[in-house]
């Protein structure tokens, strides 16, 4: 039995080599640059290749390959010790909404620890068009690029942040600078809020929208740039200006929409969640 299995499974390897060369190879033939560094996800759902974007975000794109190849020191969990492992070699994808992002990379889901500092946004907001977007249209309603869903949310992202920048602390500010914010809301861009925020942008290097297959940095706030990433499942123009873009997928898009198909939930990861074997670079 076992002779005439010996057959059977050197073919399957052989076609195994060879989806891999083609994957490869096709990989190759989609990218925009081949001098751009190409790197090869391998996950329990299958390949994922991704071309880096070293031209639109290089400190953010050196430092992910970095902690591929483990040259990044981190902090152990629970401890001040520090080593430097490869970070995403056995993580799993800990956050999945359908038909938007799959995310991986999380120190709070990472038994290898978390790096000691993070990197700054390299992020053109002219270059996506946000310094021409305005925050309330002609016609009076919130620029739907805001993402924003009721009248709370928008006080607190905009009419907020826009009163500490016009220095109005009180009701009866409010009243009498009635006129100012009625004028400084009209005049507000997308660009110019997200600055109220904490956001800095370059106009060193040029900046994708987030769409489809493109892979960018998660963050907890501005300039909070670590190992964590995502791959979007569709385009998402809420998200631009707010993510440092560092690649784009070029093969294995459907790798990445089956691993989308399971939602996972951040505070209750499912152990059989789609793990991440290896993430290693190929030219």
């Amino acid at each position: 039995m076992v002779a005439m299995l010996k057959p059977l499974l050197f073919a399957l390897a052989v076609i195994a080599h060879l989806e891999s060369h083609a994957d490869y190879a096709s990989a190759r033939l989609a990218m925009e640059d081949s001098s751009n560094p190409l790197m090869l996800v391998s996950t329990s759902a299958g390949p994922i290749y991704i071309e880096m974007l070293p031209a639109e975000a290089p400190e953010n794109v050196a430092r992910f390959i970095e902690f591929t190849v483990g040259e990044v020191p981190l902090i152990e969990t629970d401890s001040t010790l520090t080593a430097s492992p490869r970070y995403y070699n056995g993580s799993q994808f800990h956050r999945v909404i359908p038909n938007f992002i799959i995310q991986a990379g999380s120190p709070e889901h990472n038994a290898h620890g978390r790096p000691r500092d993070y990197l700054a946004d390299e992020i053109n907001a002219s270059a996506l068009g946000l310094d021409r977007l305005p925050v309330i249209l002609q016609a009076g309603e919130i620029n739907p690029i805001l993402n924003t869903d009721s009248q709370q949310e928008f006080a607190s992202r905009v009419l907020e942040p826009l009163y500490r920048q016009l220095g109005i602390d009180s009701p009866e500010q409010l009243e009498t600078e009635e006129s100012a914010i009625i004028d400084a809301l009209q005049s507000l861009t997308v660009m110019r809020l997200y600055e109220y925020e904490g956001y800095r942008y370059q106009n060193r290097y040029p900046t994708r929208a987030i769409t489809r297959g493109i892979v960018a940095l998660a963050n907890d706030g501005p300039n909070r740039n670590g190992p964590e990433f995502f791959i979007s499942l569709s385009d998402a123009p809420w998200l631009d200006g707010r993510y440092t873009v560092i690649g784009r997928v070029v093969e294995g898009m459907e790798t990445a929409d089956s691993i989308g198909d399971k939602p996972i939930q951040p505070v209750n990861p499912d152990p059989e969640s789609t793990r991440i074997y290896s993430i290693r670079k190929l030219n």
